[in-house]
């Protein structure tokens, strides 16, 4: 538990969960700084704000953090937008930017100024913390008492830096006081500044808001996640293949789930049954293994068309302009990551697909092989109906009749047309390459390897 050794002066009270205060319309906010790519870390927090004004009708408010002139950078806060829309994350109100927020910060220093809070210590500008004991009752951690009797441990904070910027702390209240933020959800790496903020805001003539900070989220060797660790960007979901709503559905997992346990769940069932009760108090442990397999449960479940409009992007890239979706249904089921659909499908678009030298010495190499696809394609050619069904019973009589298993014909087939020794179902492939090409195919395959 957070606090519990007392040369912080920091000690737990009793534990408990306090109600959520139902007086006023719930109002929270997502406050990146633009330093760098979002980070899923962020993604939760802003996830987890967004479900709870979801679930109770309240608003969500985007808040960009960007006083770190040095650090801040376009590209960085249009990867915000980009990953907060790509999660489905629509904010309510904002973007607001802290860099056009300079004379609220003014006035609100002065009033602390006109009150005997700010003393001058070398330039800079240092609030008085008063030397009490205060109470965080936090709506996932339980009650915390932090002792600022203790100035050595609790020394004055610094407010305004001698160059006249702002620090984290005076900004961040500020801004949630004039934004009438009621609820502060973020990481339990706040934890420790929550007791300076509740200081400024009373100090500011306020009551604080509520506050929950969420477990951190932790790699499966029990370190804390970083910008560098894999999985950490969420522009990598976005490149690497990954649906949204699976992604999202694995973040809320990160920390939070409901009491029978459920995992894959739509949007409007996880806002349904969204509540920071039921956040867990321990660290959440990051599993990319559970996001793959959330990832590869949602391709499989959903239609057709919103199959084929998120494969397009990754198609084009690799040079197939549309793929028809009785070509995209075939491997469907198999995908784990979009990135793999070009090149599950690649042989159906050109004729001059590569051939996998494992499966050619493995099968068409083996005594008989080349003979067995003359056979069959010679049997293929006087097939009528061209479908599934038939071209298997087809395979299966000619197998039948040479005194051989069907598979001495199913695997020599699948090389020869599609260059590989796995993929699709090889009849529905055939289906869907049609006659003319799989006795085409066939034939040059045969040309290629019957003299080499």
């Amino acid at each position: 538990m957070p606090g519990s050794e007392t040369k912080l002066g920091i000690f737990p009270l009793i534990i408990t969960l306090p109600p959520l205060a139902m007086s006023s319309p719930i109002r929270v906010r997502f406050a990146p700084s633009p330093t760098g790519f979002l980070h899923v870390g962020g993604a939760r927090t802003a996830l987890f704000n967004w479900l709870f004004a979801r679930h109770r009708g309240g608003t969500f408010i985007l808040r960009i953090e960007d006083t770190d002139k040095a650090r801040n950078t376009p590209e960085a806060t249009q990867a915000i937008y980009d990953g907060l829309r790509w999660l489905g994350l629509e904010w309510d109100e904002g973007p607001y930017f802290q860099s056009e927020r300079e004379a609220i910060y003014v006035r609100r220093f002065e009033q602390l100024r006109a009150a005997g809070h700010l003393y001058e210590d070398a330039g800079a500008w240092r609030f008085r913390f008063r030397r009490e004991v205060v109470e965080v009752d936090d709506l996932i951690c339980g009650r915390i008492a932090f002792d600022f009797a203790q100035a050595d441990i609790h020394p004055d904070m610094t407010i305004r830096r001698p160059d006249g910027s702002w620090i984290f702390h005076f900004v961040n209240v500020v801004d949630d006081l004039d934004m009438r933020i009621t609820h502060v959800i973020r990481g339990e790496d706040h934890l420790s500044n929550t007791p300076k903020h509740i200081q400024l805001y009373r100090a500011l003539g306020a009551e604080p808001p509520r506050f929950a900070h969420i477990p951190l989220i932790l790699n499966s060797d029990g370190t804390k996640m970083s910008k560098r660790d894999q999985g950490a960007a969420v522009g990598g979901y976005i490149t690497g293949g990954y649906v949204p709503e699976a992604v999202r559905n694995f973040l809320c997992l990160l920390g939070w789930s409901p009491k029978d346990g459920s995992e894959k769940m739509d949007l409007e069932e996880i806002m349904r049954r969204f509540d920071l009760a039921a956040i867990h108090r321990k660290s959440a442990h990051f599993d990319l293994a559970k996001c793959d397999w959330l990832n590869a449960q949602y391709i499989q479940a959903m239609p057709m068309e919103r199959y084929r409009e998120l494969t397009r992007p990754y198609l084009e890239r690799a040079g197939i302009a549309d793929a028809d979706a009785s070509v995209l249904a075939l491997e469907k089921m198999k995908v784990t990551h979009l990135s793999e659909v070009p090149d599950r499908v690649s042989f159906f678009f050109t004729e001059d697909y590569a051939f996998d030298s494992i499966a050619v010495e493995k099968t068409l190499r083996k005594t008989g092989a080349l003979d067995r696809l003359a056979q069959l394609a010679e049997s293929y050619r006087t097939l009528d109906a061209w479908d599934a069904a038939a071209l298997e019973a087809r395979l299966k009589e000619l197998a039948a009749a040479q005194g051989c298993k069907p598979a001495e014909f199913i695997h020599p087939a699948r090389v020869a047309v599609s260059g590989r020794g796995v993929g699709p179902s090889l009849y529905h492939m055939l289906e869907v390459l049609g006659k003319e090409r799989v006795l085409a195919r066939i034939a040059q395959a045969r040309g290629r390897f019957s003299s080499s």
